[in-house]
């Protein structure tokens, strides 16, 4: 992996607490920043795909795709965990558009 460096400007207090955290951890405060700096930019990342994909799936509704009763949903659901044997939900009619 290749490096840059960069520098960061940080408040004394944030400084302070993290010198006793890293070192809690068994690691410097270098080491525990970009540990830090990597979850929050996984958080980030995994935030901005569960939008993109509630973005899709909502463009997807719109342009005529099953809809489920959310009751019927979770029956099923709370059946299968329970191990029983469930019968898939049914995709609800839709409305006819004017």
């Amino acid at each position: 992996m290749s490096t840059s460096t960069t520098t960061l400007k940080l408040p004394a207090l944030l400084k302070e607490r993290i010198g006793p955290l890293a070192e809690a951890a068994g690691k410097t405060p270098h080491a525990w920043m970009i540990d830090a700096l990597e979850a929050q930019a996984a958080l980030a990342e995994m935030r901005e795909a569960f939008i993109a994909e509630a973005e899709a799936s909502a463009a997807e509704i719109d342009a005529g795709g099953l809809l489920y009763a959310a009751e019927d949903v979770h029956a099923y659901i709370v059946a299968r965990a329970a191990g029983k044997a469930a019968r898939r939900p049914r995709p609800m009619p839709r409305a006819r558009r004017r």
